[in-house]
């Protein structure tokens, strides 16, 4: 069985407070779009250890590889439904890694997703988006996968009526990798003026003075090139432009119609998307 991963973008991301238990309360929105990863996951005839078979191809990703979020989900599940057989499991990342689009933790919600539906576990959503918590802040959306506000780590969501599929996205990843705990030091948490909740729900045009992502300044400060994508997408005719997440990929939103005319560097990965 196949399943297709996608993406997500943040829509305003402000740091409130820092936590006792050493996380961050945050607000943003997630916006999902059309940027897919690939994973398939076949049984296994063996029926003995190793119970998970892995293999990934695209991008590459970093680390050991027994941090893969797939790979934790199904170890995840394996503890509550023994009975879960041997698999095989492939990934492949068209995602870039570690830029700011949660590819990893889409990739870990569909795992459970899959898993769930493969071999008929019958867990519901909220229950898939409590072991996706387990994962990581941002796995749960992708369990839900729908526009949300997000506050607390980013795991309490609320739905949201957002319609952005009249415009198109650009997005640019310049292949910097980028430390969240490096840039989380050059942040002073504060309340903002007007919520992120609030500023969407006004036009797209009015959101450029007003929709702020916290983690720009730091980044942008390290890395000037990054500040530099943001610039040439408005020069380009963007809307609205902001870094995602973390980073270090930032988008544009565009009118459809709009033509957008570039000149990045040739190793940029640089994609023209939907929204979902």
């Amino acid at each position: 069985m196949i399943v297709f991963p996608n993406c997500k973008i943040n829509l305003g991301l402000r740091i409130l407070s820092k936590r006792t238990d050493g996380y961050h309360d945050l607000e943003t929105v997630f916006y999902p779009i059309a940027l897919y990863d690939v994973l398939e996951i076949i049984r296994d005839k063996g029926d003995k250890e190793p119970f998970l078979q892995f293999s990934n191809s695209g991008f590459t990703i970093d680390g050991n590889p027994d941090d893969n979020l797939c790979i934790k989900a199904y170890k995840l599940l394996k503890i509550d439904f023994p009975q879960l057989p041997a698999i095989q499991m492939h990934l492949h990342k068209a995602i870039p890694t570690g830029a700011g689009l949660g590819g990893g933790s889409a990739d870990a919600a569909y795992t459970l997703l899959l898993l769930n539906k493969q071999f008929r576990l019958d867990l519901s959503t909220n229950q898939l988006i409590n072991y996706a918590l387990q994962l990581g802040s941002d796995c749960p959306f992708f369990i839900i996968n729908k526009p949300c506000f997000a506050t607390g780590r980013g795991e309490a969501m609320e739905s949201l009526k957002i319609d952005l599929s009249s415009y198109k996205f650009i997005i640019v990843n310049p292949g910097i990798h980028i430390s969240t705990a490096n840039t989380f030091s050059g942040i002073t948490p504060a309340l903002p003026v007007k919520s992120v909740k609030e500023i969407i729900q006004q036009p797209v045009e009015t959101w450029k003075n007003e929709l702020i992502n916290d983690f720009e300044k730091p980044v942008f400060n390290l890395y000037p090139e990054i500040a530099m994508i943001k610039k040439k997408l408005y020069d380009a005719g963007a809307l609205y432009s902001s870094m995602s997440g973390s980073g270090s990929t930032v988008y544009g939103i565009f009118k459809k119609d709009r033509e957008a005319k570039f000149n990045f560097p040739p190793n940029y990965f640089i994609k023209e998307l939907n929204a979902v």
